[in-house]
């Protein structure tokens, strides 16, 4: 088995394929979004490839880690990983006897990490049906990335930081007075710019519902321009300024670089940009529930990464090699989305089954096979660890006077 994930020669990307197939048959839509975002591994040694000490998500410090890169896609029914890149560093590209120690193929070359995204983009972009792309501000904060999303005619919401500078195109201007150049609104950060705003320009929005009640952000947009590399001025873009309670804001927001967002007494702040045209068409405003929808999805991708560690053991390798980073990743993809597809079949049946009751099932068979366990005592076991739960449930929402989520009140109009 070591030998088999570690290094056989089997090809990972034969597995994507078919994964990726399935996953557009049924989740795909004409509006789908294609999420990209970067998941950290920790690691305490330095042998196995690609670690270096860099920023580490998962715990939210620069630490020995390696990083990898994936594109995810997310529908109004689900979502899931679609393909991954593990980032290797210039340190690593250029060590000869590393690369040799860790198998890492010839063709494996240093890329940035928005170079990588955009090649698993144009990779399977025409593949995959989708009307956004959104991540972190990994992304946003470089201009070259959105310039080329913009090219390819890609609708974008990518995430910037808090230091981002812009002009305010909306804002009223002093009359010009006939010499010297005609005014202008000021440069002025984002967060600058957002302090100074109206209390009653913020709108309300639900995103979805959650275990304690629907979850609601408020949102404010702006027509702006950025300033890029050099004190070049970019081009027009709408800013999406959202907002969410302290007591509440980690329940959406993944865990990212420490200048994406900034917060008040009050409030837990974060900025994205829109483009107002792509390949040289002029776009229609989005509505403040679709700029919701795509700010949403950066929090499944995270989501997604965090249901393949859990449920699937994406992070419990135990191999060094370039292959054995690729093979078990891939492995895990796979599980994670038959898990998808059988809690889909239970749901029929059963609106409240999650994907985790469908794994701990899957796993009481599997001890069947191994500890000769007999068909009466699954029987017994498994409705008595899915009862527990449903009553932990009710309580949970009984003594907090909430209503299940829409998805398991079906019936409760």
């Amino acid at each position: 088995m070591q030998e088999f994930i570690g290094t056989a020669p089997w090809d990972h990307r034969l597995v994507i394929e078919v994964s990726v197939e399935q996953v557009v048959d049924r989740l795909g839509e004409p509006d789908g979004i294609l999420a990209f975002d970067p998941s950290s591994f920790p690691k305490r040694g330095t042998h196995s490839v690609g670690v270096k000490r860099q920023w580490c998500g998962h715990r939210g410090q620069v630490d020995t880690c390696q990083v990898g890169v994936y594109m995810g896609y997310v529908s109004r029914h689900d979502h899931a990983v679609l393909n991954f890149r593990l980032s290797l560093p210039q340190a690593w590209a250029r060590d000869e006897q590393r690369r040799q120690a860790c198998h890492v193929p010839e063709e494996a070359e240093y890329q940035t990490r928005p170079d990588r995204w955009l090649e698993m983009l144009h990779l399977w972009g025409e593949h995959v049906p989708h009307g956004w792309v959104t991540g972190d501000d990994e992304l946003g904060r470089h201009t070259r990335f959105r310039h080329d999303l913009r090219e390819r005619g890609e609708r974008y919401g990518l995430g910037v930081p808090c230091t981002t500078t812009m002009h305010d195109l909306e804002a009223l201007l002093p009359a010009y007075q006939g010499r010297g150049r005609r005014p202008k609104a000021p440069w002025q950060s984002v967060t600058e710019w957002r302090t100074a705003r109206n209390p009653n320009a913020w709108r309300r929005l639900t995103v979805r519902d959650g275990e304690k009640g629907p979850v609601e952000i408020e949102m404010v947009t702006r027509r702006v321009q950025t300033r890029l590399e050099r004190k070049r001025t970019g081009p027009e873009e709408w800013l999406v300024i959202t907002r969410r309670p302290l007591a509440d804001a980690h329940t959406l927001e993944p865990q990212v670089s420490p200048d994406t967002t900034d917060q008040d007494a009050r409030y837990h702040y974060r900025y994205s940009l829109s483009p107002t045209w792509v390949s040289n068409v002029e776009l229609a405003a989005p509505s403040r529930a679709e700029l919701a929808r795509v700010i949403k999805a950066g929090a499944c991708i995270e989501a997604s990464c965090k249901r393949g560690k859990g449920e699937a053991g994406m992070d419990e390798y135990q191999v060094r090699t370039w292959q054995g980073w690729h093979h078990p990743i891939a492995l895990s993809l796979i599980a994670v989305w038959c898990l998808i597809g059988e809690t889909y079949r239970g749901q029929q049946l059963t609106p409240a089954l999650t994907l985790p009751h469908v794994r701990y099932g899957l796993s009481v068979l599997l001890l069947e096979t191994f500890l000769t366990l007999g068909g009466s005592s699954i029987c017994r076991h498994v409705p008595r660890q899915f009862m527990r739960n449903e009553l932990a449930r009710l309580y949970h929402h009984r003594t907090r006077n909430y209503l299940p989520p829409r998805k398991l009140r079906r019936d409760i109009q």
